[in-house]
């Protein structure tokens, strides 16, 4: 299984509103310059996860995006989910019909893949990240890399 550009970038763009919900709403053209994703895909990816109740838009001056809920309460899996990426590797989607209408010979192997990666993905949050002294420096480079809330005095520290 490769996890496609829809599915990784939908994570990074979530964790970086997480590594700086303290600071505000995030825009969407810092997350693009500073994680190096297009803003046009970016707004794509936005319109999803604030459909799937995990983003909300703040408007105004100092507006962009902030995480709907706590990021202790937003899995990879849903995220990934939340941008029309599936987490299941059999080629019937689960239904068991993969050889003429029947199940294939490895379907339960798939199938049992699917529930543990699901799993797995589900037992990740985001506040577990967040807290990662080697991520939180590497967002503290890119904030003075790019000059990313130099008027914010609660700026990353």
């Amino acid at each position: 299984m490769q996890l496609s550009t829809k599915g990784r970038y939908a994570v990074t763009a979530m964790m970086d509103i997480a590594l700086h919900d303290r600071v505000g709403p995030v825009t969407l053209a810092d997350i693009s310059q500073c994680q190096g994703i297009s803003l046009s895909y970016l707004e794509q990816l936005f319109a999803k996860l604030r459909k799937g109740g995990l983003v909300e838009g703040v408007r105004g001056p100092g507006g962009g995006y902030k995480l709907a809920r706590p990021a202790d309460q937003i899995s990879v899996a849903d995220i990934i989910q939340s941008v029309d990426e599936k987490l299941d590797m059999t080629k019937c989607g689960g239904r068991g019909n993969c050889s003429q209408g029947e199940k294939c010979l490895t379907h339960q192997l798939w199938f049992e893949l699917s529930c543990n990666l699901y799993r797995f993905l589900s037992g990740i949050k985001l506040d577990q990240y967040v807290n990662r002294p080697d991520i939180s420096e590497l967002v503290k480079k890119q904030d003075i890399q790019y000059g990313r809330f130099l008027n914010r005095p609660q700026a990353i520290a």
